[in-house]
C-alpha cells in the first residue's frame, strides 16, 4: 500500500526505563513515515500501569529520541491540539468510554480477588485447558458494587467480547484471524481506576485521529481486543502493521546478556547516533538490493511498508560497529566534534572528561586516534596521557612481553633512549620521530624495538596513538618521569 497520503502515526512508549534498541526501530520507522508522507508524528507517554512507572524514564526517553534526531510533531514538551499527552492526564476521557461501554452492556463490573483468579488459572492448568474468564450469567449493578468495596474487595469493569472470529488485516503480516474461542473478556478499567493498555489505547488512537499503527509484533495478538473495543466504541478502525521481532544473533531475544539493548548504553559508549539510526533501519526493513549505508533523508525517501520483512531481525553487534567507524571516518571534524562534545560529559568518570580538554586539544586527538571505533576507544587509546603519573598501572603481560623478554631488552632500549629523549628540543612530533628513526638506522632495528617499550613505559600497556603523537601530547616532563618510573620498575 502506498505511503503517499499525508499519515497520522504516533510513537506511545511507557516510562518503564530506558529506551530500548526495539523501541527506537519502532520510533524511527513512524518518523520516517511521518516525514516521507508531510503527516505528524506524535509522542504519547502511556504512563497507566504506576506500578511499572520508573520516576524520570520519561525524561530519559525524551533524551534519547532528540539525540537520535527524532523531533516529534505534536506530543510531551511540544503540546498538541490532543493534549495532554501524558494518558495520567487523560483519565476523564477513559472514565467516559468505560461508562458508555458500561450502559451499552458490553461491559461489566467484576469482583475477583487475585486469589479467586489464581484458582482459576490453576484449575484450567489442571485440566490442560486455556483459561478463559468465566462470564457472569447476570452482570452486576451499581448496589453491588457498593457492597463489594464496602467489603474490601477489588472492583475492575471488563469488555465483554461477542461470540466471533476477528481478522486483523496487518499490513506486514498478512491477515491473522483469531478464533473466538481464543477471545475471552478483559479488564479495561482496574481496580485503582486505571485504564488498562487496551482501553487507553484505543481511546487515544481514537482522539488523536492515528491513521496508522505501526509497532511491534508482540501487540499483534492483543490487537483484536483493540479492534473489539473500536466497534464497540463506534470508532474507525486504523490500518495496522506489525514489525517482526529483533533477536539476538542465535536467535534468542535481545536481551542483555550480550551486551546493551539500550539507546543510552550506545549513547555513553561513544557511538554516533546517525550510525545507530542506519544500524537499526536495517532491522527488519530493506531499501532494496544490496544498499545499507544510508543518511537519514536517503531513509525518508527510500522506506516503505511493503519492504519491511516478516521474518525475525538479528541484532549483530558486530555490524553495528562496523557502521559507526565507517561513519567515524567520513564525518566532518565539526560533526565529530558536536558528538565528542555530548559523550564527554556522560562519562564523568573518564581521564579525557576529567582533563577539560580545549577544542583545539579535542581536535588533535581525534587526529591521532584516528580510525577509532568509538569515542570509548579515545579513551582506551589516549586516556592514560591525562591520569597523574603516580596512576599509571603497569600491565604484567606489556612489561614481560616488551621490557623484561630477551634479558630485558626493553628496558635497555629505555636507557639508551632517556638522555636522548632530555636533549631533544623542540619537543614535537616531527623532532620525535627524527630521533627514533635514525635510532633505528643507527642500530639496526625496527620501529617497533623501539616504540614499543617507550609506549609501555609511558601508559603501563602496548595501546596508545603513534608514539610521536603520543609523547608530544603527554609532554617532555611527563615523558621522562615516566621512563624513569618504568626503569625504577625492573628493580
Amino acid at each position: 500500500m502506498s505511503n503517499s497520503a499525508s499519515l497520522r502515526v504516533r510513537f506511545a512508549p511507557s516510562p518503564t526505563g530506558s529506551l530500548h534498541i526495539g523501541s527506537a526501530r519502532t520510533a524511527l520507522f513512524n518518523w520516517l513515515l511521518a516525514r516521507q508522507s508531510g503527516g505528524a508524528f506524535i509522542l504519547r507517554i502511556e504512563d497507566t500501569d504506576r506500578a511499572r512507572n520508573v520516576a524520570g524514564a520519561d525524561r530519559k526517553i525524551v533524551e534519547d529520541l532528540r539525540w537520535l534526531g527524532l523531533e516529534w510533531d505534536e506530543g510531551i514538551d511540544v503540546g498538541g491540539p490532543d493534549g495532554p499527552y501524558y494518558q495520567s492526564q487523560r483519565l476523564p476521557l477513559y472514565e467516559q468510554a468505560a461508562g458508555k461501554l458500561l450502559e451499552a452492556g458490553r461491559a461489566y463490573y467484576a469482583f475477583d480477588t487475585p486469589q479467586e483468579l489464581e484458582a482459576m488459572r490453576k484449575q484450567a492448568l489442571a485440566q490442560r485447558r486455556p483459561l478463559t474468564y468465566p462470564r457472569p450469567a447476570s452482570f452486576p449493578d451499581e448496589g453491588d458494587v457498593r457492597k463489594a468495596r464496602a467489603a474490601g474487595k477489588p472492583v475492575v469493569v471488563r469488555f465483554q467480547m461477542l461470540a466471533e472470529d476477528i481478522t486483523v488485516h496487518d499490513e506486514v503480516m498478512g491477515d491473522v484471524t483469531v478464533a473466538a474461542a481464543e477471545l475471552d473478556d478483559f479488564i479495561i478499567r482496574k481496580a485503582d481506576g486505571m485504564p488498562t493498555y487496551h482501553l487507553a489505547n484505543v481511546v487515544d488512537d481514537h482522539a488523536m485521529s492515528i491513521d496508522l499503527v505501526l509497532r511491534g509484533q508482540e501487540f499483534l495478538a492483543q490487537t483484536p481486543r483493540h479492534l473489539a473495543l473500536q466497534r464497540a466504541l463506534g470508532y474507525p478502525t486504523p490500518r495496522y502493521a506489525h514489525m517482526p521481532l529483533t533477536m539476538d544473533m542465535k536467535g534468542r531475544k535481545l536481551s542483555k546478556r550480550d551486551g546493551a539493548v539500550e539507546v543510552f548504553a550506545f549513547r555513553q559508549a561513544g557511538y554516533l547516533p546517525e550510525a545507530l539510526l542506519n544500524f537499526i533501519a536495517l532491522l527488519g526493513w530493506s531499501p532494496g538490493g544490496d544498499r545499507e549505508k544510508m543518511t537519514i533523508h536517503e531513509m525518508i525517501e527510500l522506506f516503505s511498508i511493503e519492504r519491511i520483512s516478516r521474518v525475525n531481525a538479528r541484532f549483530d553487534r558486530d555490524k553495528l560497529l562496523a557502521f559507526n567507524t565507517h561513519a567515524a571516518a567520513t564525518a566532518s571534524e565539526e560533526r565529530l566534534l558536536a558528538a565528542l562534545d555530548d559523550w564527554l560529559p556522560l562519562n564523568p568518570d573518564s581521564p579525557l572528561s576529567k582533563a577539560n580538554l580545549d577544542p583545539d586539544m579535542k581536535r588533535t586527538l581525534l587526529e591521532v586516534n584516528k580510525g577509532f571505533r568509538t569515542f570509548a576507544d579515545l579513551e582506551t587509546r589516549s586516556g592514560f596521557i591525562y591520569l597523574p603519573d603516580e596512576a599509571i598501572r603497569y600491565d604484567p603481560a606489556a612489561v614481560r612481553k616488551v621490557l623484561a623478554k630477551g634479558d630485558g631488552a626493553g628496558f635497555k632500549m629505555l636507557e639508551m633512549l632517556l638522555p636522548m629523549l632530555e636533549a631533544v628540543e623542540p619537543w614535537t612530533p616531527e623532532t620525535l620521530e627524527a630521533l627514533m628513526h635514525g635510532l633505528c638506522e643507527s642500530h639496526s632495528v625496527g620501529m617497533g624495538q623501539v616504540a614499543q617499550p617507550i609506549r609501555v613505559a609511558v601508559s603501563g600497556s602496548t595501546i596508545s596513538p603513534a608514539i610521536y603523537d603520543t609523547l608530544a601530547l603527554l609532554g617532555k616532563d611527563k615523558t621522562l618521569t615516566r621512563i624513569r618510573r618504568a626503569l625504577a620498575e625492573r628493580a
